[in-house]
């Protein structure tokens, strides 16, 4: 691949048109602001990351988290770009990669954007219902492709459609962001057809064609039939998730008190040799509240992480061009800070996510999307029925509950569940099981 066309300002449904507006911002700049204004972003504020919202005590919401990793997947591509630059110094193109920063920046800010409500939990819920629910029995009406589709429901794949589906009202292109912005939020660009046992996938079967027409675009080499390499940009998307979730992940459990503050100190300076650690231990003497010194501890990691991913993306340039390149640039920085990291997934993992409340709150997102899914499908049926009819008010008019076929019609339902907030589809719930009633 070549950087040369990897790095388009071109838009996705303004390919024939082109207004070089001039001005500060670089059509990537553009991207990042048009995500910052859109409704799909400001709705985050009110998704769960892994915890729920306790009280007093605040914690990573989606809004926080994607504003947290594109900060950092900023400084990281910003670290890549300089390095690259001295490298290609002698090419006509070279001053290209300085908008490296921005397209990762926008791509960040992006990469959530297809989660349903409550965290990941509601990923799989949507996934569940189709392959061991009531959706099951639908399971005749759709191809094999489309029904993948759905049994693997991933809101990586949703983030994309978020992004590029003409919703009904709306211009084609759908957020008419630039090519590299969207290449770059793809983490895995293949179908569900072609998913492994993660079920990660980057695209469904009704945007694939619009992958494919960005992907040769700018030149992404197709590694096999439907299954292409990433672009370069999404290693260092993908490194600043990582960076993110693993770190603030433990500095929230710490605030929650799950992880004592010794503890916690322990784990972030498993990151560093002895030196560097007491030289941390001497700036943590300054200050008393232990809020603060892991929010040292925390800002001193993720810049040492940023750095050696950073390092890790340059050095392996060329087999990611190539698409070669094996794991995430995590697999690939030094042994010290690849163990800590490692330490901290699996205390993560053990503690964190099991923890009784984040167990309460999966379970009753289950029930609710589970529930919405229910009464949502049969309404799109049967819009005959009286009661369907009623529903289908409850609708946004963007989303297309009396398309052609089936398939496009669950789309709808989907695309309007995943759309919710925590507190919006735990409001409808309630309404569509006579828990509650509004007021006139």
């Amino acid at each position: 691949m070549e950087w040369n066309r990897l790095i388009s300002d071109k838009r996705l449904g303004l390919e024939h048109y082109h207004d070089d507006k001039g001005g500060v911002r670089s059509d990537f700049e553009r991207d990042y602001d048009r995500l910052v204004f859109s409704s799909p972003f400001r709705r985050l504020q009110n998704k769960t990351q892994v915890f729920p919202l306790p009280g007093s005590i605040f914690v990573h919401n989606r809004l926080t988290h994607s504003m947290e990793v594109a900060c950092v997947g900023k400084s990281l591509a910003g670290e890549v770009a300089l390095r690259l630059r001295k490298k290609y110094a002698a090419e006509p193109w070279a001053d290209r990669l300085r908008d490296i920063a921005e397209i990762v920046a926008a791509a960040c800010l992006a990469h959530d954007l297809g989660n349903p409500p409550f965290g990941h939990s509601g990923e799989k819920t949507i996934g569940a219902y189709f392959s061991e629910g009531a959706g099951m029995a639908l399971r005749q009406h759709f191809t094999a492709e489309q029904w993948t589709d759905l049994t693997h429901f991933e809101g990586n794949a949703n983030s994309f459609r978020t992004l590029v589906h003409q919703f009904n009202g709306r211009r084609p292109g759908g957020f008419a962001m630039t090519y590299s912005t969207l290449a770059t939020i793809v983490k895995y660009p293949y179908p569900s057809a072609q998913a492994g046992p993660d079920g990660k996938f980057g695209f469904f079967t009704t945007e694939q064609p619009i992958f494919e027409r960005i992907a040769t675009e700018l030149g992404i080499l197709e590694l096999e039939p439907g299954r292409y390499c990433r672009h370069p940009l999404v290693y260092l998307l993908e490194a600043a998730d990582d960076i993110c979730y693993q770190i603030m992940d433990i500095e929230d459990g710490h605030k929650l008190r799950i992880i004592d503050t010794d503890e916690t100190i322990g784990l972030l300076l498993a990151f560093v040799d002895d030196d560097r650690q007491q030289h941390m231990r001497r700036v943590m003497e300054t200050v008393a509240d232990p809020n603060e010194k892991i929010a040292y501890l925390r800002s001193s990691i993720v810049g040492l992480l940023v750095q050696q991913c950073a390092m890790a993306f340059v050095d392996n340039e060329q087999l990611i061009m190539q698409g070669r390149f094996n794991g995430c640039l995590i697999d690939h920085i030094e042994p010290l800070a690849r163990s800590g990291y490692r330490r901290c997934a699996a205390l993560a993992a053990d503690r964190l996510y099991r923890a009784s409340y984040v167990v309460d709150v999966d379970l009753a997102g289950n029930r609710i999307i589970n529930l919405l899914l229910n009464k949502l499908i049969e309404a799109v049926m049967h819009p005959e029925r009286n009661y369907s009819q009623l529903l289908l008010n409850k609708f946004p008019q963007q989303y297309d509950v009396h398309a052609p076929t089936l398939f496009e019609k669950i789309q709808a339902v989907l695309d309007h569940i995943s759309a919710m907030t925590d507190i919006y589809a735990l409001n409808l719930y309630r309404q569509l099981d006579g828990i509650s009633i509004p007021t006139v």
